[in-house]
């Protein structure tokens, strides 16, 4: 990534502002450190030359150095005021951005570990840059505005001086470019290493509950200690590198103010062209000319984590959106849904899943199961019919009552498809608010509606057992429940919400018990009874005699 690469300022609204507002603190802090050079250099002079005619106008040079010094703290505070401020507004700008652009590519794209990638990337990732913002691109600014300005300051003053500093200036980013390409190195590595710890932990967390059931559970430990090794090495092997790069760029830099120190300290004892005034002001303005490099140099280290988080931000941002369908859905109550030799490639694997599905799903009050052994493309075979995979073959197709012939899925607009169906995957997100808010969703649905759905459902079981019962909070994503507790709630909320004629249930009976069977059972009969389709991926025999029509989907190996 570029020091400041024009990505940020496209993707990020509020970068552009604190750009403009950087480079006028910038012009501003310029003009403050070559007045208060110019004033401690017209107080000093007079004091150390014991010049009495003199003297009585140091007061007024005093006077206006405390304003000067006054206003670049004030620049200061501001500056960094704003930065923080920037910051936050410009991570959640990218945040959300990658977000909905990682949507929008749908779930293929974050299958196979990359969706754990993007939940890392848009987290603990995005956060590493506020100290780019902050300490590295405020003196990145700083170094285009104060590093020549106080030169052509010194150019006047000295020019024996501004020739030495002209020529040791192109020395420091010669070592930070020497130096940044190693960190650069490093703190890709280290990303990639904190990627694959998210990743290992997310996955962990979502098979928890499958290992505990099989004695499992501390299986994995080894691993995540091995990862979390391989993160603290990496973020040392940095730190190491920033700490020795800032070490040579001070050593460098003070070198070169001594050279310059040196030169004046010879010239003023042998009279050689120079004042005073003019030698002390040029002393104070050396170590300003090089301070803005040497803290870029500096707090580059700080910012490469950040820089190499919002490359990897940027690369998914550049990946190219699947074209979206513009043609308005049909009416779904009593249309036709066809799979015409469905096909759909399963990820990395050399398999078809489903592979030259043909069915039909006719929308008129039915219970269709689909089944199937694990891996045959059930899963898939919902999210193609959703509009959310696209088919690598076949295609499905939806004929609306009265309609002039089928439209594909694909070419559907997406709001007006889904606006009709109703989806329940294994794991529904709920919340956060109350049980009784969330069943209730937006509809009207009376106290007595809500209590007969959750009959239905078995949710009333779970909500006696819980110490404020229907008031009882849920949280983001659905803390606080379980997740067979979660498909209870989803699914009352789906049979108050008969504004969607069709529901497609992804094995709602998978994380349940017996008990929890029946309320599935009882759901489907119930949607059944409001004359809404059901499309349910059903293991057990239970939802499979309820079904209505039976579809068989299954996979192809490639030779």
């Amino acid at each position: 990534m570029k020091p400041l690469d024009p990505r940020l300022l496209r993707h990020a609204r509020a970068a552009r502002g604190y750009v403009v507002l950087t480079a006028v603190f910038g012009v501003l802090t310029a003009a403050l450190v070559v007045a208060q050079a110019l004033l401690i250099a017209a107080v000093l002079a007079p004091a150390i030359q014991g010049d009495l005619t003199t003297l009585g106008a140091a007061g007024t040079s005093v006077g206006l150095l405390v304003l000067v010094v006054a206003l670049r703290s004030a620049a200061s505070w501001a500056q960094e005021r704003f930065a923080v401020r920037a910051a936050a507004r410009t991570i959640a700008e990218l945040r959300e951005s990658v977000v909905a652009h990682a949507v929008r590519l749908g779930p293929r794209r974050l299958a196979g570990g990359e969706g754990a990638d993007v939940a890392t990337l848009t987290t603990r990732g995005l956060d590493a840059l506020e100290p780019y913002f902050v300490r590295y691109l405020p003196q990145l600014l700083l170094a285009v505005t104060v590093t020549p300005a106080t030169l052509l300051v010194v150019l006047g003053l000295d020019w024996v001086s501004a020739a030495v500093i002209a020529g040791t200036i192109p020395l420091v980013p010669i070592f930070m470019i020497l130096v940044g390409q190693m960190t650069a190195g490093t703190s890709e590595r280290r990303l990639v290493v904190v990627q694959q710890l998210g990743n290992q932990v997310l996955d962990l967390l979502t098979g928890l509950p499958t290992l505990r059931a099989y004695g499992r559970e501390r299986g994995p430990r080894a691993r995540v200690r091995a990862l979390g090794d391989a993160n603290r090495r990496a973020t040392m092997g940095t730190l190491r590198i920033a700490f020795l790069s800032g070490m040579v760029l001070e050593l460098l830099t003070t070198l070169a103010v001594a050279l310059v120190a040196v030169g004046i300290g010879l010239r003023l004892v042998h009279g050689d062209g120079i004042t005073l005034e003019a030698g002390l002001a040029v002393l104070i303005l050396a170590p300003e000319v090089y301070l803005p490099l040497r803290q870029v140099g500096a707090q580059f280290h700080a910012s490469t984590d950040g820089l190499a988080a919002a490359d990897r931000a940027f690369a998914v941002l550049d990946e190219p959106v699947p074209p979206r369908g513009t043609t308005p859905a049909p009416d779904l109550r009593g249309a036709i849904i066809r799979f015409d030799g469905l096909t759909v490639r399963a990820g990395d694997r050399a398999t078809d899943a489903p592979a030259g599905l043909d069915a039909q799903v006719t929308c008129d009050g039915r219970v269709v199961a689909l089944v199937g052994p694990s891996g045959s493309g059930k899963s898939t075979t919902a999210l193609t019919m959703l509009g959310l995979l696209p088919a690598d073959a076949g295609a499905v197709t939806v004929t609306g009552a009265g309609s002039d012939g089928p439209v594909d899925v694909s070419d559907l607009e997406p709001e007006s498809w889904w606006r009709q169906i109703t989806w329940l995957p294994q794991r529904p997100l709920v919340g956060p608010g109350t049980i009784l808010d969330i069943a209730r969703g937006a509809t009207d649905a009376s106290d007595d509606d809500v209590a007969e759905a959750a009959c239905a459902t078995g949710l009333d079981a779970v909500v006696r057992d819980l110490p404020d019962g229907w008031t009882s909070a849920v949280g983001r994503a659905g803390a606080g429940l379980s997740v067979g507790q979660r498909q209870r709630l989803a699914l009352t909320a789906a049979l108050l919400d008969r504004s969607t004629p069709l529901v497609v249930l992804d094995e709602p009976t998978a994380h349940l018990d017996a008990r929890g069977e029946e309320g599935v059972l009882a759901a489907l009969a119930t949607l059944r009874e409001q004359g809404r389709t059901v499309v349910v991926i059903a293991h057990r025999t239970a939802v499979v005699a309820l079904a209505d029509d039976v579809v068989h989907v299954s996979a192809k190996a490639h030779a």
